[in-house]
């Protein structure tokens, strides 16, 4: 099961700049034509999505998210009279409502949030148009380790446990072989399958506690709300006592994506 969260689109926004790197480098991976029908899952603030639209003047793009807030932040910022190829809506990822409309489905760093994929892969392949493909990034097996074994260290001392009594790791962090399979029962056929390293930097504790306090909602969330800033501030000790910052000061996290390319036949 996914939980919802409470989003903050505007600070997300400002602190977004690795995610949104990341998308641009997928999308120079999709060499859209002019004319295609996209669907972005996951699309957030909106950037990226104003971005495949860009790419498809001829086309349309769909963004869907499952946070209000983002929806309405993303039309707001992307009005129809500004991109009329692009319109945003609220939805839920294992339950897409689509049946054959479109040639593109696109997803970067969204996907992790749902932990069973399943029925979004079974979603996937009902909305694309025969011949459609895939391509879809999200956070795989072994991301942000680093921060992973800080927060768990943190959820264990006595300061913080009983706030996380029950707590399930809300992340789907999946591998190739996982997908492999996903993707075979839905009718897709596997192009490509690939977990990449991917590496981020935030430039001091005030950049990292803005990303902390943007992506790790689910454990944000378990925590009062005048309690988190000093919840985000020992994250970031425990973190940094085991990956030192540099000698600006910056601190470095490994990532795992895990890349999907597929076709429907």
């Amino acid at each position: 099961m996914t939980m919802t969260y409470t989003w903050n689109a505007d600070e997300y926004a400002r602190s977004s700049a690795v995610q949104q790197q990341w998308a641009e480098e997928l999308i120079r991976k999709l060499c859209l034509g002019p004319d295609e029908r996209v669907l972005d899952i996951g699309c957030g603030d909106g950037k990226v999505t104003a971005a495949l639209a860009r790419q498809v003047p001829e086309g349309r793009v769909v963004g869907l998210d499952s946070s209000e807030r983002m929806i309405e932040f993303a039309q707001r910022a992307f009005p129809p009279e500004d991109c009329p190829n692009l319109s945003f809506q609220a939805g839920d990822a294992r339950d897409l409502p689509f049946r054959g409309e479109f040639d593109v489905v696109f997803s970067n760093a969204a996907l992790h949030w749902v932990v069973d994929h399943e029925p979004v892969v079974r979603g996937i392949a009902a909305a694309l148009a025969p011949g459609g493909r895939v391509l879809l990034q999200m956070g795989g097996r072994g991301n942000a380790a680093g921060v992973v074994a800080a927060v768990e260290s943190l959820m264990q001392a006595a300061e913080w446990r009983d706030l996380f009594t029950g707590f399930e790791f809300p992340y789907g962090f999946h591998g190739p072989d996982q997908y492999r399979g996903w993707l075979a029962e839905a009718g897709l056929t596997t192009q490509r399958l690939e977990l990449v390293p991917k590496y981020m930097v935030h430039a001091g504790r005030q950049q990292m506690a803005g990303w902390i306090r943007t992506t790790w909602l689910p454990y944000l969330q378990r925590v009062p709300e005048d309690r988190r800033p000093r919840f985000v501030e020992q994250l970031l000790d425990a973190y940094a006592a085991a990956h030192p910052p540099d000698m600006d000061g910056a601190l470095h996290l490994d990532m795992v994506r895990l890349e999907v390319e597929a076709t429907r036949p």
